[in-house]
């Protein structure tokens, strides 16, 4: 049911998923704290989504061109004024096939924290785990709110 759902629910969900991949990567190194030669696992999504868009951002601009405008000497553009040109250049159906896209990514941290290449710290991981369950709960609130939103609209109150 695409049409109740706009690109901030389809964002709120993926960022829903990247939560629950990162609560699972933390619990892991959590368990592993005490193996010998673990690589902590570190989930990251920002940078996919930002990956995404920015590949889609250069594509548009002026064909497949290096990715900066050609502007006169009194007109410069900042970098967020130049995205947002290029968010609304692309369209609704263009940032959420944008987002659909972007997933989770999963990878190894190259630190090591102790003598047997143990890369886990668990005061770290368990502070992470912490900041994780109040981004999870902010990210109900707003997934809640949403569809609150939508229930009144139905019921016209």
């Amino acid at each position: 049911m695409s049409f109740l759902t706009s690109n901030s629910q389809l964002l709120l969900e993926k960022s829903m998923g990247y939560l629950w991949t990162k609560q699972a990567a933390i619990l892991d190194n959590i368990a592993n704290a005490e193996t010998p030669n673990y690589k902590a696992k570190v989930v990251t999504f920002e940078e996919s989504l930002r990956n995404k868009l920015q590949a889609r951002l250069s594509s548009t601009r002026y064909g497949a061109s290096s990715g900066k405008y050609l502007l006169g000497e009194a007109g410069r553009q900042t970098e967020a004024e130049e995205a947002a040109q290029g968010l609304s250049r692309m369209g609704t159906q263009s940032i959420r096939g944008i987002i659909e896209e972007a997933e989770p990514v999963v990878f190894e941290a190259q630190e090591q924290t102790r003598m047997d290449d143990n890369g886990v710290n668990t005061t770290d991981q368990m502070v992470e785990l912490v900041r994780n369950a109040y981004q999870q709960q902010y990210v109900y609130q707003a997934i809640n709110k949403h569809y609150s939103i939508l229930r009144m609209a139905v019921k016209g109150q």
